[in-house]
């Protein structure tokens, strides 16, 4: 049976020079990077060049980049800490961010009373600036501001310029869950008006389970968790040096091809978006996903039939697919994200479905895919 990946906003294959880096790592550098001898030595010099690494192609200093477990854990670091630490008050967000900030956003409200406003989107899932505005006008309370770079569901890219300096002219701070696009897109963090930050390496064919969180300097976040004060006494724990490594390495290969990689995968969208639209003329192309104002690496879209069981389906035929976010899988309700912007009657009367790209596929992966869609729609057409 033919095997097609297209499910890559939530993993990525690992690049085979990660995976030699990551052996590399677990056969030669055993050592614990806080010990003092020669083997801790020489795992903690190898954490600091990935750190560098890191820290170079996004315009920051080392000090600023601080690895996590991933995106969840430093997202979770940023905005607990703000609010234990730099007096925070207050959290802006949206109602269509990733779960681990939505659900960290409602435990800060729900535990510690802390106010939370969310700002309004169109039924395309953009923001409102002008909402955004009168929100920091209307309050003299420590603020954040926690607004994702691009949604993992629908793609869109939000205007994180405007964003950040609307933000610093109202003296909150500015938090980025930058998951979908460090490692996709040319960032120097330096000369965004973004504050925190966060990043994790599956998302760009790095190993799970390792990530980093971007902290501009001097902004007077401290650990959430703590022990022997490891990463600079913001997250304790010895360190997880092969998937730092891993990291690193995978860091260092999506910018140095982004341009090329951009093209390649950019094509694919393209041709996966006219030949859905041939196929399904009555096709719904969720948010701003079929514009040049997204991710060039995700489609979301809703098919003109309803099928609860596409993805079981396209599973049996060896296509991975997913219908929302990858954490959402397995749950019978529909996708947050999609019943905050799209109308009753178009969730009831088509059938979502996120089909998302890397340099693994081919042309020949979405032909396959639209061949399967074919003949589900027309079992869909004969049963109506």
């Amino acid at each position: 049976m033919q095997k097609v990946y297209l499910d890559n906003a939530a993993t990525t294959h690992m690049h085979e020079e990660v995976i030699q880096e990551m052996v590399n790592a677990m056969r030669f550098n055993f050592g614990n990077p806080s010990s003092s001898h020669f083997f801790g030595r020489e795992s903690k010099g190898y954490i600091e060049k990935a750190r560098k690494t890191i820290a170079q192609y996004t315009g920051v200093t080392s000090a600023e980049i601080i690895f996590t477990s991933g995106g969840t854990e430093a997202n979770n670091l940023i905005l607990r800490s703000s609010v234990e630490y730099l007096g925070v008050e207050r959290i802006i967000t949206t109602r269509i961010e990733h779960s681990c900030v939505a659900e960290t956003v409602n435990s800060l409200n729900k535990n510690q009373n802390i106010q939370v406003d969310y700002v309004n989107l169109n039924d395309k899932g953009e923001i409102d600036l002008e909402d955004l505005q009168q929100l920091l006008k209307a309050s003299d309370k420590k603020t954040i501001v926690s607004i994702m770079h691009a949604n993992n569901e629908i793609g869109n890219l939000n205007p994180i310029e405007k964003i950040g300096d609307l933000a610093h002219a109202h003296d909150a701070y500015y938090h980025s869950d930058m998951v979908q696009t460090l490692g996709h897109y040319a960032i120097n963090l330096e000369n965004l008006p973004v504050d925190f930050a966060s990043s994790s390496a599956h998302k760009f064919h790095g190993p799970k389970g390792t990530g980093f969180a971007y902290i501009k300097k001097s902004t007077g976040l401290k650990a959430q968790i703590t022990g022997g004060g490891q990463e600079r006494n913001m997250r304790s724990g010895t360190e997880n040096v092969h998937g730092i490594l891993g990291l690193g390495k995978a860091f260092e290969m999506a910018n140095e091809n982004l341009e090329k990689d951009m093209d390649y995968i950019f094509a694919l969208k393209e041709y996966a978006i006219q030949e859905l639209q041939s196929a399904f003329p009555d096709i719904h192309f969720n948010g701003m996903c079929a514009t040049e104002n997204s991710l060039y690496t995700l489609l979301s879209l809703s098919l003109p039939f309803k099928d609860g069981l596409i993805g079981f389906e396209l599973d049996l035929r060896g296509i991975a697919c997913s219908q929302g976010s990858a954490c959402q899988s397995g749950a019978a309700k529909s996708s947050r994200v999609l019943n905050e912007i799209l109308s009753e009657d178009m969730i009831a009367s088509t059938t979502p479905l996120r089909i998302s790209f890397s340099t693994h596929n081919k042309k020949e992966d979405i032909d396959y895919l639209l061949s399967v869609l074919k003949e589900i729609s027309a079992r869909h057409s004969a049963t109506a």
